[in-house]
């Protein structure tokens, strides 16, 4: 990776452990697929990042924001709260059509949290919460913060999700 700034190497990190991690969870995803992904070596892994979990956290995150910044760009300079759901969700239909892992992380992420804090382990938690709030805070804001209509919003989204991931086409939830 000569050339390669260690800043975007961390980016490649993260796009490469949020394709491994969105298809085989945390646990099933190991530091040596995501170095392979890379082309770096494991030792250089652990350079950019102390442990899988910081990996983990980070495209959890990273995931988090790519949602937020879709719906921001989608609804930057749209008028109406129609028109901005309208164009939000088409953004985020084109986002997990182009990038399904993106939307396969953040479910993993959520399917993370209860077994971490059982564990005793809140930060996962905290993560997750934290990225599903600032894409609530995103559209509640672009929606002119009407709670009904961002609630609506997201349990429709939500449904879209859940039949994305098990395989149904978004139609089957009507």
């Amino acid at each position: 990776m000569g050339g390669v700034s260690a800043r975007e190497r961390r980016e490649n990190v993260i796009r490469a452990a949020i394709a491994e991690f969105a298809v085989a969870g945390y646990r099933g995803t190991t530091t040596a697929a995501i170095a392979e992904r890379v082309g770096v070596t494991q030792p250089y892994l652990f350079r950019l990042f102390p442990d899988k979990k910081a990996i983990f956290v980070a495209a959890l995150e990273r995931s988090a924001e790519d949602t937020r910044l879709a719906f921001e760009r989608a609804a930057d300079g749209v008028e109406g709260g129609e028109r901005a759901r309208q164009a939000m969700a088409d953004a985020y239909a084109q986002l997990i059509s182009t990038r399904p892992e993106t939307l396969l992380m953040q479910m993993q992420g959520y399917g993370t949290v209860a077994a971490a804090e059982v564990r005793g382990d809140e930060l996962i938690g905290e993560v997750v919460r934290a990225g599903w709030m600032s894409i609530w805070e995103t559209v509640h804001l672009s929606l002119g913060a009407d709670a009904e209509k961002t609630a609506s919003f997201f349990a429709c989204g939500m449904l879209g999700n859940t039949l994305t991931a098990i395989g149904l086409p978004v139609n089957a939830g009507r």
